[in-house]
């Protein structure tokens, strides 16, 4: 049937409802079948416009013969204008919880279908969902891995954490769904999780663009990291994006995204080995010394720069200078030489 064909018939049978329900007689009956017709037109896919408008166009209709039987009568019409009110109330509820029940039908479908998907790919074992599922396989993935800090919110004594704490994730999610469409595969918790997102729709800024976004959403920081695989590699890239992922929040590298390439050296630097544990080794003697360790790992993040480090840590350069000989004493190393300023800041990785 065509969908004026399809817009004739409801106006139709809303136009018998309405009139059964303001001109019949009292009883369930009507508000049963006008259930049963939202539901099968919910479920054909009818758009709830067209429903609605029909509903008003079937009360109009009513209202109209009741105003002609009343004419001469002002009770008879207010009640009959209040009589329009209550019916318009019933059927537009009516009308509206047969699609919303539809609607979460579906979403509950596609969720159970995502989740499915992703739970396959991540254990290796797409072919199996992708038989099953209705979701198309990409041939390749951003796989993102997604820690989301606590909402200021979650610490308030006088507000239920863990209610603050779902709302967060529902906002996050629905801004992935906004943005990605039906083409990212999720699985997050309030903490964060593991997101898939095609590789042919998402360049790095894009990436970029859509972890400010989830942050915004969330209202609070997200720190992602991000490996490239195709379907079968999932598995293997999603391991190596979280545990890039600790390595970059136990460095406190900050919030925003990280891409694997931009962080091999400190990735491989954290590997286990005899190598990280000599490493490890040389700063072990500044565990001791807290400004010590702060100092040298604001040296380095400022370039080196004496001067800047100073301002960061709200002392004077000759406070600087000095700390920077306590650390080349007590490890042998000289922080203020090329060399030793990369051995040092390969051990701080370690």
């Amino acid at each position: 049937m065509s969908d004026d064909g399809d817009n004739i018939a409801i106006a139709r049978r809303c136009r018998e409802l309405a009139l059964h329900l303001m001109l019949g007689p009292d009883g369930p009956e009507p508000a049963r079948l006008l259930r049963e017709s939202a539901d099968r037109w919910a479920r054909h896919g009818v758009p709830i416009e067209a429903v609605h408008h029909a509903v008003h166009q079937g009360l109009r209709d009513g209202f109209d013969r009741l105003a002609r039987a009343s004419s001469q009568d002002y009770d008879a019409l207010v009640a009959g204008a209040k009589l329009t009110v209550a019916m318009l109330d019933t059927m537009i509820s009516t009308v509206s919880g047969s699609y919303i029940r539809q609607v979460r039908a579906e979403v509950g479908e596609r969720h159970a279908a995502v989740h499915t998907l992703t739970s396959a790919l991540l254990g290796g074992h797409p072919t199996s969902a992708m038989v099953r599922g209705r979701i198309e396989i990409a041939p390749s993935y951003c796989v993102v891995a997604v820690a989301i800090a606590p909402h200021y919110d979650e610490s308030n004594p006088v507000l239920n954490a863990q209610v603050i704490a779902r709302r967060k994730l529902r906002r996050a999610q629905a801004e992935l769904e906004n943005r990605c469409g039906e083409t990212a595969l999720s699985l997050l918790s309030v903490d964060g999780g593991t997101v898939l997102v095609p590789s042919a729709d998402f360049a790095d800024a894009d990436l970029e663009d859509l972890v400010a976004r989830l942050a915004a959403a969330a209202q609070a920081a997200v720190t992602a990291t991000v490996v490239r695989a195709e379907p079968d590699e999932v598995p293997c890239a999603a391991d190596q994006a979280h545990e890039l992922l600790d390595m970059v929040k136990r460095l406190g590298l900050g919030a925003g995204l990280h891409r694997f390439e931009d962080r091999a050296l400190e990735f491989q630097l954290t590997r286990p080995g005899p190598g990280r544990e000599s490493l490890r080794a040389l700063v072990a003697p500044l565990a001791g010394h807290p400004d010590l360790l702060d100092t040298l790992q604001q040296h380095i993040a400022n370039n080196l720069n004496r001067r800047r480090t100073a301002e960061t840590l709200g002392v004077h350069a000759n406070t600087v200078d000095y700390r920077l000989k306590r650390i080349n004493q007590l490890t042998g190393v000289d922080p203020t030489e090329p060399a030793g300023i990369w051995y040092l800041r390969s051990a701080l990785y370690a």
